[in-house]
C-alpha cells in the first residue's frame, strides 16, 4: 500500500490535519527555504504527535552535528536528506535515512543503488531548487530501478493526479508540499483530498 508524506510543515495545526487524514509522515524543513522550521518550533509539536507517525526532518548539505543537534531537541524520528550528501554520510545514523535525487532524465539515476538507506526519494530536477519545485518529472524513467526497492514519489504531485502517480509508479509513498497550499500555506483539505485520492488508488489495486 503507498503511503502518504505531507511534507513542509510549520505548525502543529497543520501536522495534526496530516495526521488526521491519514499520513505516514510528516517532513519538517531545516534547510533554507520558504517552508523552513526553526528547531524551537519543531520542538513546541514534534512530541506530542502520535508515535506511529514518522516526523521527518529534512536537510541539505548540513553538518552531522548539526542533524544530530536537531534530532536531539526536537525529537525527529527519520531522516531526509537532499544535498549532495555521499553514501558514506548516509550511512551510520541510528534513525531511517531517505536520500533524495533529483530527477532530469534516466541518467540522474546513475549512482542511486550506492545508497544504502531506508528509502529512495525522487524529486523533479529544476536548476537552483533543492526541492518543492511543483514540477513532475517522467516517471517511467524509475523503472530501471531495482524490483522492490523502496521508491518516494515527489514533484508536481497534487490530488488531481496522485491516483496516477500511484498506479503507474506503484511508489512505497507519495510525498507532496505545495500540491497540498493555498496561497503558500497548507490546506487543510487539500490534504484530506489527496490523502483520499491516493488511498483511493490503493484499494483498486488490491
Amino acid at each position: 500500500m503507498t503511503r502518504v508524506k505531507i511534507c513542509g510543515i510549520r505548525s502543529e495545526e497543520e501536522a495534526r490535519w496530516a495526521v488526521a487524514a491519514g499520513a505516514w509522515a510528516v517532513g519538517l524543513v531545516f534547510a533554507p527555504s520558504p517552508r523552513q522550521v526553526t528547531v524551537e518550533q519543531a520542538a513546541s509539536f514534534v512530541r506530542q504527535l502520535p508515535p506511529q507517525v514518522y516526523k521527518v526532518g529534512v536537510f541539505v548539505d548540513a553538518s552531522r552535528k548539526e542533524v544530530s543537534d536537531v534530532v536531539k531537541h526536537t525529537g525527529i524520528n527519520m531522516l531526509q536528506f537532499h544535498g549532495r550528501e555521499t553514501p558514506e554520510y548516509c550511512e551510520g545514523w541510528h534513525l531511517p535515512v531517505i536520500k533524495s535525487f533529483r530527477v532530469k532524465d534516466a541518467d540522474s539515476l546513475a549512482g542511486v543503488e550506492e545508497y544504502r538507506v531506508y528509502a529512495w526519494h525522487f524529486d523533479a530536477y529544476r536548476e537552483g531548487y533543492w526541492g518543492g519545485t511543483g514540477t513532475t518529472f517522467d516517471w517511467h524513467c524509475l523503472q530501471a530501478l531495482k524490483p522492490g526497492a523502496r521508491v518516494i514519489l515527489a514533484g508536481g504531485l497534487q490530488p488531481g493526479n496522485v491516483a496516477w502517480a500511484v498506479h503507474v509508479v506503484r511508489p512505497y509513498a507519495v510525498d507532496v508540499s505545495s500540491g497540498v497550499e493555498r496561497a503558500g500555506r497548507k490546506d487543510r483539505k487539500l490534504i484530506e483530498q489527496f490523502i483520499a485520492n491516493a488511498r483511493r488508488c490503493n484499494e483498486c489495486h488490491s
